[in-house]
């Protein structure tokens, strides 16, 4: 089952600077990024509501959306920051550049919350290991930086 989520992991990062060109390609069309965000999440929130109603997923009660905590909520705007984001940096950046600027800093983040085991992350202690590959991966994005 571990070769699933790598397989899904893999798949996520394939996709993600293909989204950043398409969002890029839609803000060039229309000629802002802001509404290009929105058109994007309009599109991905219609498509993720046919796929949860094909497949009848099943919708929490009231009472479990009220017993949530306050920062769950915060998904939707985080999302939105880094689409809106990317599209703005892009034009500028390059996929390469945009994607190894954010994966590095992705990492340095997913270090700090799985040290802490915050927000629902299962608790991993930083050991010398993480620490060097935290070092290599921006070292990656400096050199890529560098062109």
């Amino acid at each position: 089952m571990t070769y699933l989520y790598i397989f899904l992991a893999l798949a996520a990062g394939v996709i993600l600077p293909i989204q950043v060109g398409v969002n890029n390609s839609l803000r060039a069309g229309v000629g802002t990024p802001l509404i290009a965000a929105l058109i994007s999440f309009v599109v991905g929130s219609a498509c993720l509501l046919a796929y949860t109603l094909a497949v009848r997923t099943p919708w929490p009660s009231a009472a479990t959306l009220a017993g949530l905590p306050s920062w769950s909520w915060m998904g939707g705007a985080l999302g939105a920051f880094y689409v809106a984001a990317s599209i703005l940096a892009a034009q500028k950046l390059g996929a390469a550049n945009l994607i190894g600027i954010t994966v590095a800093a992705q990492l340095l983040t997913s270090l700090a919350l799985d040290h802490y085991g915050a927000i629902g992350f299962v608790q991993h202690d930083i050991n010398l290991w993480r620490i060097a590959g935290a070092v290599l991966m921006i070292a990656g994005a400096v050199l890529i930086l560098k062109n």
